[in-house]
């Protein structure tokens, strides 16, 4: 038998690799879909099993202290409490996929509603502190990685050291009194819908969004100038200073893409940090979001408010991070590149 060698460059080789080279990624994606979808069924059975297995009982609260027995029994079957556990979760699962949460035991308004109304108010100042976070840490990121050990980068390393051990309700107490009560540049509290009026959304979502996003903006930025002095380091960052590229070609040109992913990784893992911590900024804040709405709506026992809350805010947060995630695998130069045992093959 005759050996067949292959040649470097040849398209047959290429194109048998392809498959394998695409075949890593794809997994990867597969790997945190199912851990999302897996994480999210457990928030669901979590949050409905603590809801369900709370000593109060609705119908008696709801109905006050005059109710009789009957009178609970009869809002108990309404409210489908007579019924076992495991099929009230699943009616629970099947009409949540189609849009309906239930309604408040205490309002009858409908727990989409109230969410619907309250969520926008999370959402954009999320994102808006996600947005925040970006700016200001890969900024301070490449800034400290420009020249190691510099000025720049010791001032950074500093502030984003303090930050990174500040929860963000201190973070915005701070805020409120430099910037709210000393220097008068933002109003202390309150919220204005965006689409009434864009430029005073910004007045009021500017300080919550700066609470959430500074820890952030500190973890970006260590972990991109950590990634930044790392890959100025590899044989190709050398190889093209050698060819006399600038610093800046190479650092914006070569080495900021290789960096990238790694620091995606840390804005994945933000997402709940943001969203966590939304309850006590809305608080400090004076914010009608969604965090107020499940704060209020546990305090008076009302169960399906708070399951649909939680719920919804959970599944954003893991769209978020799958999102993220597909954005991280994408940007990996091993992802591009596909593996070595695929490329061998």
């Amino acid at each position: 038998m005759t050996a067949v060698t292959s040649v470097p460059g040849d398209p047959s080789v290429a194109s048998r690799r392809t498959p394998f080279r695409l075949l890593a990624p794809v997994r990867r994606f597969a790997r945190l879909l199912l851990t999302s979808v897996t994480v999210l069924f457990l928030a669901s059975v979590i949050t409905f099993a603590l809801g369900a297995l709370s000593k109060n009982n609705p119908a008696a609260v709801v109905l006050g202290e005059t109710a009789t027995p009957q009178d609970i029994a009869r809002l108990n079957h309404q409210f489908g409490l007579d019924r076992p556990l495991v099929v009230r979760y699943l009616d629970w699962v099947r009409a949540a996929l189609h849009g309906d949460l239930g309604q408040s035991w205490f309002t009858t308004v409908p727990v989409a509603r109230s969410v619907q109304l309250a969520f926008p108010v999370d959402l954009s100042i999320a994102l808006y502190a996600l947005v925040l976070a970006l700016v200001l840490g890969f900024g301070a990121g490449i800034a400290a990685a420009a020249r190691p050990g510099g000025p720049a980068d010791r001032i950074v390393t500093v502030v984003c050291s303090v930050l990174a051990t500040m929860p963000p309700f201190v973070i915005g107490i701070a805020l409120i009194v430099l910037l709210a009560v000393k220097a008068r540049l933002f109003p202390a509290g309150g919220y204005s819908p965006y689409a009434i009026d864009p430029v005073h959304w910004l007045r009021y979502a500017t300080l919550p969004a700066l609470a959430l996003a500074l820890e952030v903006a500190a973890n970006i930025a260590r972990q991109l100038r950590t990634s930044l002095v790392t890959a100025q380091g590899e044989n190709y960052a050398i190889g093209a200073r050698m060819r006399g590229y600038s610093r800046g070609r190479v650092l914006f040109g070569h080495v900021l893409r290789n960096a990238v992913a790694p620091t995606l990784a840390v804005v994945t893992n933000a997402l709940p940090l943001i969203m966590g911590g939304a309850v006590m900024t809305e608080k400090l804040f004076n914010l009608p979001g969604v965090a107020q709405l499940a704060l209020q709506s546990a305090q008076r026992g009302d169960v399906p408010v708070v399951l649909g809350t939680l719920l919804v805010t959970s599944a954003v947060v893991l769209l978020g991070t799958l999102a993220l995630g597909a954005l991280q695998i994408l940007l990996d130069p091993a992802a591009r590149r596909g593996t070595a045992s695929g490329g061998r093959r």
